[in-house]
């Protein structure tokens, strides 16, 4: 095409790339962000959709998560020991299917504890009532809903450009408040948008590519790998508190952000060199926006130009099928073992009572309702982020304190069922001492910010 055929076609093409930032961005917003008056409570519109599945799958959803978790370790099991050749031509499928052994026992277990579950057999232990029991049929079927709807519809957040544009705003702000790049906006907005382990996911493959020193690396990789607003849902529904899911985000954004500015100014994140995955020690290399460019006109330009290259509607409808399956496949069976493990620990041991003991002066000082019984949820987050929340919703009846724990478990940030897990398997610069360290670290900056907010907004 011709400069002059361009010049003619560009103001159409403008047009049409402008929609295709806003209309999806738009509708991606309204969905995950908005907050709706339904059933005299607010919410937000995917919740609603959520609670439709349920509904409709009431009679069968638990029998549909069995056969999911059962079927992925079966597959996971034949397709990591036999390796077939054909499965390598599916990347996706064999992504999937194809995994460490760690995650294979994961399965595996996943898979033992919800048969024995559903049909109650074997170790009363497994299937009680404040055990499997509760995972299979409070928490997987919630599970289930909203990674289907997430899965499908996350792209309209992430793939039109809206993610590019907050980030890229934000450039201004990462390196001096938090001493990481600008770029580093974008894994946060990913995470906080979409889900941590994408965000651990891109902060991997930038340092490996010498965009992060690990110092930089270390500090995003264990501070902006956030929960989504997709799990911050499910929590704050398990602790049937779903009208406040508002004032609960509010919470664990700002307690979110001081984490992140004070955190990464201790050790062990302190403490973390300075150079690039080769050795190379940093340069200073101040970013700076184009000669000639304002920040919102630049992006503008960035979220456009993201936008242009988006796939179109099939494009997009089958990379929300492979999202919705790679979180319903993949993360079930993990939180059905760990989950379960978790409460069995916390129900028939006084290991979690022992661990979460020091917290208690703490809480109290805090003025927290029922500090005993919140101390003893404090150390399980370290296992799996869902699972103070469960022990929240059956053992505490203040408000304040269900509202606490729900934000609590998600603003620690480094639990072992997937973040934790992800840190290790990558080469991010972290050993499980250390995000132990960063766990404890993240529990005592954030619990004052958070029981100060319960007690002003629940």
């Amino acid at each position: 095409m011709s400069s002059q055929e361009n010049q003619v076609a560009s103001p159409r093409s403008n047009l049409a790339t402008i929609m295709m930032f806003l209309i999806p961005s738009l509708i991606g917003v309204f969905l995950f962000m908005t907050p709706i008056a339904y059933n005299d409570a607010f919410t937000i519109p995917i919740a609603v959709l959520a609670k439709a599945i349920q509904s409709g799958l009431s009679g069968s959803i638990t029998t549909i998560v069995t056969l999911i978790v059962a079927t992925t370790a079966v597959l996971s099991l034949l397709c990591t020991v036999l390796k077939p050749e054909k499965l390598k031509k599916y990347p996706f499928f064999n992504h999937l299917l194809v995994v460490n052994p760690i995650w294979l026992i994961a399965r595996l277990l996943g898979a033992v504890f919800i048969a024995m579950t559903y049909f109650k057999i074997g170790l009363p232990a497994v299937y009680s009532e404040n055990t499997g029991h509760l995972v299979l049929n409070d928490l997987m079927p919630v599970l289930f809903s909203v990674f289907i709807l997430a899965g499908l519809l996350l792209p309209l957040l992430l793939n039109f450009g809206l993610l590019e544009l907050v980030g890229t705003l934000l450039t201004k702000v990462m390196r001096p408040l938090f001493g990481v790049p600008g770029r580093a906006s974008v894994n946060c907005v990913a995470s906080w948008l979409g889900d941590g382990s994408v965000g651990i996911l891109m902060t991997a493959k930038q340092y490996e590519e010498k965009h992060y020193t690990e110092r930089e690396a270390a500090i995003i990789g264990t501070t902006f790998s956030a929960v989504s607003i997709t799990f911050c849902l499910v929590v704050i529904g398990q602790v049937k508190l779903e009208h406040l899911f508002a004032p609960f985000y509010l919470t664990v954004c700002l307690a979110g952000v001081v984490a992140a500015l004070i955190v990464p100014r201790l050790p062990p994140l302190r403490l973390k060199a300075n150079r690039y995955i080769d050795g190379q020690e940093a340069t200073k290399n101040p970013e700076a926006l184009p000669e000639g460019k304002s920040l919102f006109g630049y992006s503008m330009e960035v979220a456009l130009n993201k936008a242009r290259h988006a796939k179109g509607v099939k494009g997009t409808l089958e990379e929300g099928l492979k999202n919705a399956i790679d979180m319903v496949f993949a993360v079930l069976p993990i939180v059905m073992a760990i989950g379960t493990v978790a409460l069995m620990i916390a129900e028939y041991t006084p290991v979690f009572k022992w661990l979460g003991t020091p917290f208690i002066p703490y809480l109290e000082l805090l003025q927290l309702p029922e500090a005993e019984k919140a101390a003893e949820t404090i150390m399980v987050g370290f296992a799996d982020m869902f699972i103070p929340s469960i022990l929240a919703a059956s053992n505490i009846e203040s408000d304040v304190t269900r509202f606490v724990i729900a934000a609590m478990s998600v603003t620690q940030l480094i639990y072992m069922s997937e973040v934790g897990a992800l840190l290790l398997g990558s080469k991010i610069p972290v050993n499980i001492f250390e995000l132990f360290i960063i766990f404890i670290l993240r529990t005592l900056v954030t619990l004052p910010v958070i029981v100060v907010m319960a007690h002003w907004l629940v």
